[in-house]
């Protein structure tokens, strides 16, 4: 049996799927980026949106977005001090990915 091999432009377009999927496919990562395009979220606030979430995990999986240039973390100096996390352009690049799942989902997922 002869192996089957990819072309080029195949393998590059299965790389660039699998390195989109592994981001948005991170538990919690597109419920988060939805989140944050209605605008600027404190930590708490995201933690309350996003229920059953665990401080730890939610700081996680904000430093991962962060670290992938999707979110960025400003801090103010003010009494006590206010931190607020914001999609960036790469960031709002993933909103109609996330549309057309939540239509996917409402078409075949939900009951």
């Amino acid at each position: 049996m002869a192996m089957r091999t990819m072309n080029p432009v195949h393998e590059s377009t299965s790389c660039a799927v699998a390195a989109c999927a592994e981001i948005i496919g991170a538990k919690w990562t597109a419920l988060l980026v939805h989140d944050l395009s209605e605008g600027p979220r404190r930590f708490s606030e995201l933690e309350h949106s996003c229920a059953g979430i665990s401080p730890r995990t939610l700081s996680e999986r904000l430093r991962a977005l962060e670290d992938e240039g999707l979110v960025e973390r400003r801090s103010y100096a003010e009494s006590p001090p206010r931190v607020e996390y914001e999609l960036t352009e790469k960031g709002q690049a993933l909103l109609p990915i996330i549309a057309e799942m939540r239509h996917f989902g409402h078409l075949y997922l939900t009951p």
